[in-house]
C-alpha cells in the first residue's frame, strides 16, 4: 500500500509550531538566551554528525558534542580574529577520535559551527529584524518546497540523493524566497537589492539541505535522528539555516550585506 500523501504532515505542524514558539521566544530576547538555543543546536547536531560518519564512536559523539556547545558559547564572546581559530577546534578533535568519516565529520563541522557563530553575530550586530528575515527566507523556502512538491510533483531534483525532492519545489522555494526579500525591502532601508540576495539564500538553504541528504543516503539512514517529530533530527530540520548562514558570512564580503544593498 502505498504512503498516503499528507501522512506526515500533522507531527510536523505540531513540532514547527513548538521549534517556532522557542525559536521564536529566543530571537526576541537575544543576547545569552539566544546564544544558548543556537549553541544547543549546534552541538546536537554534531552529536547527530559523529553518529552518521561513525556508528561507533558513541563516547566520542558526546564528547565532540559538548564541545561544539561550548565553542560556539564562548567564540561569540571573542573578537573574530580569536574566534575563527576556536571554531574550528571540534573538526580538528574529531580527526584524533573518529575511524571513518573523518573528513566529512570535520568538513560539516566547521560549517556547522560558523553558521552558528554568524546567526549569533548577525542577530547580535543587526538586530532582530534582520534575523527574522533570514529564518523567514528559510522556513518559507522550506514550506513552499514542500507544498508545491506535493501538490505539482514533477521532476525530481536529484532523485538519487533526495528522492522526494522535485523541480518544482524548489522553484517554489525561489519564489516564496523573493516575495519575503521583497517585503522586508519595503520593511527596511535595504532596497530591491534583498530580492536577489534572498533567492540567493534560498538556494544556499537548499544546498545545505542535499548535502544533508547525501550523508544521510551514505549512512543508509533516513533520518539524522528522531529528536524532532515529523522532521527527523536537527540536521535534518536546520540544514536548511547551515547553509543560509554559511551563506550570509560569504554574502557580507561581497555585498556589504545588509547595509549595502
Amino acid at each position: 500500500m502505498s504512503k498516503p500523501r499528507w501522512d506526515d504532515l500533522a507531527p510536523r505542524l505540531i513540532s514547527a509550531v513548538a521549534m517556532i514558539a522557542i525559536g521564536a521566544t529566543a530571537v526576541w530576547l537575544g543576547g545569552i538566551w539566544f546564544h544558548l538555543l543556537i549553541a544547543v543546536i549546534c552541538g546536537g547536531m554534531v552529536w547527530e554528525l559523529v553518529h552518521l560518519c561513525d556508528r561507533g564512536r558513541v563516547r566520542s559523539r558526546n564528547i565532540l558534542a559538548a564541545a561544539a556547545f561550548v565553542v560556539a558559547l564562548v567564540a561569540i564572546e571573542l573578537p573574530p580574529a580569536f574566534a575563527l581559530p576556536l571554531l574550528m577546534l571540534p573538526s580538528m578533535l574529531g580527526f584524533s577520535r573518529m575511524e571513518q568519516g573523518g573528513v566529512t565529520y570535520a568538513v560539516f563541522t566547521a560549517l556547522i559551527l560558523l553558521a552558528g557563530y554568524a546567526m549569533m553575530d548577525l542577530r547580535d550586530a543587526f538586530g532582530l529584524v534582520w534575523m527574522l528575515w533570514l529564518m523567514v527566507v528559510v522556513v518559507v523556502t522550506d514550506v513552499a518546497g514542500y507544498f508545491a512538491g506535493r501538490t505539482f510533483g514533477g521532476p525530481k531534483f536529484w532523485p538519487r540523493v533526495s528522492p522526494s525532492k522535485t523541480w518544482s519545489g524548489t522553484v517554489a522555494g525561489w519564489i516564496g524566497a523573493a516575495v519575503v526579500g521583497l517585503v522586508f525591502a519595503g520593511l527596511t532601508q535595504a532596497g530591491m537589492g534583498l530580492i536577489g540576495v534572498s533567492i540567493a539564500v534560498s538556494m544556499a538553504s537548499q544546498i545545505g539541505d542535499i548535502a544533508e541528504s547525501a550523508i544521510k543516503r551514505r549512512a543508509g539512514v533516513k533520518d539524522s535522528s528522531n529528536l524532532l517529530p515529523g522532521h527527523g533530527g536537527l540536521l535534518d530540520r536546520f540544514d536548511g539555516m547551515l547553509g543560509a548562514a554559511v551563506f550570509i558570512v560569504i554574502a557580507a564580503q561581497v555585498t556589504g550585506f545588509p547595509g549595502a544593498l
